[in-house]
């Protein structure tokens, strides 16, 4: 495959209060070389003026494709036309590299108000999709273009909603009147390129996924796009997690930081925050919940968030220091205890735990434990014991996942880490997103020396999931380096998205 590649582009005019206006869209695909790259479309009108128009990230396809789109709209106006016919090429620059796809130098070309185009080889292909299922939303809307060359008999989808357990078959719908209904436009179905488009949708209800595949039968054989052997997939939003310790207010320009955190779990639409090292005011042992880091933080959210906090000692001789839970669904069963021998408030040993159970919609009910232990030589292994035994107590049927998220005191590989690696019950997520082989060799196939496996890996906050749960860490991330948003602590945040298993 190219660096950039020309999936479709989109001509279309169409009326608005009786103002003509013009909508053009291009849908690419990129090799993803980097996190950091830019990706843009060079295009001229009938003027000859060339403009860039940047795109946005779409949707990953394979492990390392992503599907990019452009989109614009211009209006008629006294001082200016419309484009008209378009002119265009892809740009793609990253890793201090350029690349393009110009139809061969030639530049590709869609005429005015033309519908949808695909790139020459390009047969059937899967337009005007998205890959994200809204709250509330139970049906899906397909549209596919197929080229008239492949005579097409029936146009369907082939989809499942359980991971292809069972099936499901679907025609897709030819309508001659497909543009004018739709958008008010003059575009031809076929258009003029001989691509026609079929519609339908399909009832997902309440799963959280639907995948699928795009199926042409042309009288001889079936014709299939199946997204690069992937198949397409529209799902609900992941369930967001976030661990991470806040320095007991030990940070300069700590009001500024505060409100970075939130300006983070907003950006980001976090679920579930654990937080560790929340401070508040003695105030003579009685505390002062209006300096509570947690709240700040949670006041600073433009929608509300539910908060669950307790403290364990007196931290840094002037605050109450604990964890908490902030999470955009209501938390039920809320509970807080000690999992260390000691619970003397002036003892540093002295570790509390916090924990809830949240109803995710789509995903079901989860477990969440922030915790904040001791190192190994102070009692971590009695501490995690002790926190295993209360999660797998509140662990039930109905229960979709548990997790332990926060400061673990242990380093990667470390003793303290073969003890959660050895009980077999609960397992490193965020290993598991960014380093799957890693992660089998460690937890699934008993890596001999796991202090040499993870070597390299100096985290000492986790999010550790009970294997039994029904859910799956696939993606993870960094949050609060240097690079990415700037340091908030003397820890990092750790960031990971799950969905059904």
């Amino acid at each position: 495959m190219e660096a950039i590649q020309l999936i479709y582009a989109e001509n279309v005019i169409s009326r608005k209060k009786g103002i003509p206006q013009q909508e053009l869209t291009f849908f690419l695909v990129v090799q993803n070389l980097s996190y950091n790259k830019q990706v843009e479309i060079r295009w001229a009108g009938e003027d000859g003026i060339w403009q860039t128009l940047s795109a946005q990230y779409h949707s990953g396809t394979t492990e390392n494709r992503e599907f990019w789109q452009a989109r614009t709209k211009l209006q008629l106006s006294s001082g200016k036309s419309l484009p008209g016919n378009v002119q265009f090429a892809l740009h793609y620059t990253v890793n201090g590299q350029e690349f393009w796809d110009s139809n061969e130098g030639n530049n590709f070309n869609i005429e005015a108000d033309s519908g949808v185009c695909p790139r020459k080889d390009a047969l059937i292909q899967n337009v005007k999709f998205r890959h994200i299922l809204q709250q509330g939303q139970r049906f899906c809307s397909v549209s596919a273009v197929v080229h008239r060359s492949l005579n097409p008999q029936q146009v369907f989808i082939e989809w499942s909603t359980n991971g292809w357990q069972t099936t499901h078959k679907t025609p897709l719908v030819f309508s001659r009147e497909h543009w004018d209904k739709n958008l008010s436009s003059n575009a031809r179905n076929p258009n003029q390129y001989g691509y026609s488009i079929w519609s339908n949708r399909i009832k997902v209800g309440d799963e959280f996924r639907v995948e699928y595949a795009l199926g042409c039968d042309t009288g001889t054989k079936t014709v299939w796009n199946n997204n690069f052997g992937k198949n397409f997939t529209a799902r609900r939003d992941r369930l967001k997690v976030l661990a991470l310790n806040l320095h007991c207010y030990q940070e300069d320009n700590q009001d500024y930081k505060l409100s970075l955190i939130a300006r983070v779990i907003q950006e980001l639409d976090i679920d579930v925050v654990c937080l560790q090292e929340v401070a508040e005011n003695w105030n003579n042992g009685q505390g002062d919940w209006n300096s509570n880091a947690a709240k700040i933080i949670r006041d600073r959210l433009p929608r509300h968030y539910h908060v669950h906090t307790d403290w364990s000692h007196l931290g840094f001789d002037r605050y109450r220091e604990g964890v908490a839970i902030l999470s955009k669904y209501e938390l039920h069963q809320q509970d807080a205890g000690y999992v260390s021998g000691s619970n003397d408030a002036y003892s540093i040993h002295s570790r509390k735990v916090v924990t809830a159970k949240i109803n995710v919609p789509y995903v079901g009910w989860i477990n969440v434990f922030s915790a904040h232990l001791s190192w190994w030589e102070d009692g971590f292994a009695e501490q995690f014991t002790n926190l295993k035994e209360w999660a797998n107590q509140r662990h039930e049927s109905k229960t979709t996942a548990t997790l332990l998220c926060g400061d673990f005191n242990i380093k990667a590989g470390s003793e303290g880490y073969r003890l959660v690696v050895d009980s077999k019950d609960y397992e490193d997520q965020y290993l598991k997103a960014t380093s799957r082989n890693q992660f089998d060799r460690v937890f699934r196939h008993d890596a001999s020396d796991v202090s040499v496996e993870l070597a390299d890996d100096h985290r000492i906050d986790y999010l550790f999931m009970k294997r039994a749960s029904r859910l799956q860490a696939l993606s993870g991330r960094v949050l609060f380096t240097e690079e990415d948003y700037g340091r908030v602590s003397d820890h990092c945040g750790y960031y990971v998205e799950f969905e059904p298993a």
